[in-house]
């Protein structure tokens, strides 16, 4: 099947306390962003990835790409008021239905070669996929009383990418806008589909910080070392 990767990359760079933002970084001598659009090329070249983006950082990211050589190809869409209305911008170049289609986001660089596979193939088995990770420390929930413990193994911490058939997905996004809806297994799920977990890769963190960024540098140069 055809596939699509539409990778999310809408920062601002305040979390990050950086002028520039947390996407265009750089990660060990390459901007973060780069790197995640490398990790859907190396896995599969003919992939057909879709870079959504504030309407604003296009521009920045056209000199960025100039800057580094950066010649893997994509299409370049405007993002919107939030995540949702984002992706389902990208959504709108998806021309061929029958076909799979992954959400990442542009923030994730380090997932791993054998987790985007696995996401594409149980997707087209399953319909959806969703890496997630175990949790390793406690967990308490906070209630109306104060707080109660949870039972770790219950809750998982979720990741992208989020791979759906095409059909699935669009359907979906074609629902009208709710702040519940916080990935794109929840706007799925709202129409009453059942969520697929496979596992996930623990280096795959979101990097939203710059204490995130030094793990990542730190995560990245032990992965290559393998």
């Amino acid at each position: 099947m055809t596939k699509y990767a539409i990778i999310v990359a809408g920062g601002s760079g305040e979390r990050m306390q950086s002028g520039i933002p947390k996407q265009f970084l750089l990660l060990n001598g390459i901007p973060v962003l780069m790197r995640t659009l490398f990790a859907f090329y190396n896995f599969e070249n003919q992939i057909q990835i879709i870079l959504v983006l504030p309407k604003e950082h296009i521009g920045y990211w056209k000199n960025l790409c100039a800057e580094f050589d950066f010649d893997v190809d994509h299409k370049l869409v405007a993002g919107g008021e939030t995540r949702f209305h984002s992706v389902k911008n990208g959504l709108a170049k998806i021309s061929n239905t029958e076909s799979l289609v992954a959400v990442h986001d542009g923030v994730r660089s380090l997932v791993s070669q054998s987790v985007i596979q696995a996401c594409f193939e149980t997707a087209e088995l399953l319909g959806i996929a969703v890496p997630a990770i175990e949790i390793t420390e406690s967990v308490r929930m906070l209630t109306t009383e104060g707080n109660q413990q949870l039972n770790r193994s219950d809750v998982k911490l979720i990741q992208t990418p989020q791979v759906f058939k095409a059909e699935m997905i669009l359907k979906a996004y074609r629902q009208d806008y709710k702040e519940s809806f916080t990935d794109d297994a929840s706007v799925v799920e709202n129409m009453g589909e059942k969520i697929h977990l496979i596992p996930g890769n623990s280096e795959n963190i979101k990097i939203t910080t710059a204490r995130d960024l030094v793990i990542a540098s730190a995560l990245l140069q032990n992965m290559q070392s393998i």
